[in-house]
């Protein structure tokens, strides 16, 4: 089991320990279903609490011509790197998180074990393919690191995807799979940047899209690049004071006139992942629309939150005290999430990344 149920209610001011709960190791998705539109699916409507129990590609059925679904159209690369000290000495994993300057090949990355990497060190990867050198310490262990490589900027990043592998989840307790390479990436990914999927993406298949587009329900797209900051563990027990890391988010006008719109005729709007409740939460105005944004945003929601654009959600069951369930309890709510999880566990969902889907309606 991991971690136990809360033995608070909610509260005004929301604690980290209230989002522990009793997960059965088994039910931790270790691997993705064979398709990915055939995942369980539960149907939770927030205004009654009733509770349906569908496959996902039926999500099709909840929704109309008009209505609209946001994705997040971000792409994963392959973001985790082994490495040795010097030529013969620990190996090293290198996780990167932010390209620092395309000129200079800087890069801040997270680096374990941390201990054994000090300011000046040297990163060997691959058969001698690249260094890398140590010039900064960043946290306890962020790294900035320089690679030392004489060819072209896009000679180096073809040789960071050889050499990187999908930065799957560490608590899938696992290594990457050529499965991972394909699964573990939306079929809708076009603009590379995260080193994490949205979850509630990876559900949907080609024909489901298709079919989406068939029954004329629309689908716009923004990009949030997701940082570590998602699946760090939260350190705080007043989940005020947690601060999330600033996370690159582009909305185009496209985007913004479709979901304003849609708003304005009372059309569905689901946003498909935590990701994208997020993004469309962050930019919203007093006339409770959303602008077009090229920037940077740190939203991180949890109760009590009186959300603004989304009217549905999509989104996987996540672990215990995750920040991935908070903002989905902002959504849905406190106590009914809990509830909702309870049922879950007990039903036999699956949880995490690779896990099952449930769609919240109003």
């Amino acid at each position: 089991m991991i971690s136990n149920y809360p033995l608070i209610a909610t509260a005004t001011k929301m604690k980290l320990s209230q989002y522990s709960f009793g997960l059965p190791v088994d039910l931790l998705a270790k691997f993705p279903a064979p398709n990915r539109d055939e995942s369980r699916l539960l149907v939770l409507h927030k205004s009654t609490g009733k509770i349906e129990h569908k496959a996902f590609k039926d999500v099709l059925g909840y929704f109309g011509a008009g209505d609209v679904m946001v994705f997040n159209n971000t792409k994963v690369f392959p973001a985790r790197l082994y490495g040795n000290k010097e030529r013969a000495g620990a190996r090293i994993e290198v996780f990167l998180l932010r390209e620092l300057s395309k000129e200079t090949f800087l890069w801040d990355v997270l680096v374990d074990p941390a201990r054994k990497i000090r300011i000046g060190n040297k990163i060997y990867f691959g058969h001698d393919d690249l260094v890398a050198e140590v010039i900064d310490n960043t946290t306890s262990r962020g790294r900035t690191l320089r690679f030392l490589y004489d060819g072209s900027y896009d000679d180096l990043k073809k040789l960071l995807l050889k050499l990187g592998e999908m930065p799957i989840p560490k608590f899938l307790k696992r290594t990457a799979t050529p499965e991972d390479t394909e699964r573990y990436q939306t079929i809708y990914a076009k603009h590379e940047g995260s080193v994490a999927a949205p979850f509630a993406g990876l559900h949907f298949s080609r024909e489901l899209l298709k079919r989406l587009e068939i029954k004329n329900i629309l689908l716009p797209e923004v990009t949030l690049h997701l940082g570590l900051g998602s699946f760090r563990n939260i350190d705080v027990e007043d989940l005020t004071k947690h601060k999330m890391s600033s996370e690159q988010l582009i909305v185009s006008e496209e985007t913004a006139a479709i979901v304003n719109n849609a708003k304005h005729e009372n059309k569905k709007i689901c946003a498909v992942g935590t990701t994208v409740f997020r993004a469309l939460e962050s930019n919203t105005t007093t006339l409770q629309t959303i602008t077009p944004f090229d920037g940077w945003t740190s939203k991180f929601v949890f109760p009590p939150y009186k959300k603004v654009i989304p009217t549905h959600l999509i989104t996987n069951f996540h672990l215990p005290r995750s920040s991935m369930m908070m903002v989905a309890s902002a959504f849905v709510g406190y106590d009914l999430l809990m509830s909702t999880y309870r049922t879950a566990i007990k039903l036999k969902y699956r949880f995490g990344a690779y896990g099952d889907a449930m769609l919240v309606m109003d």
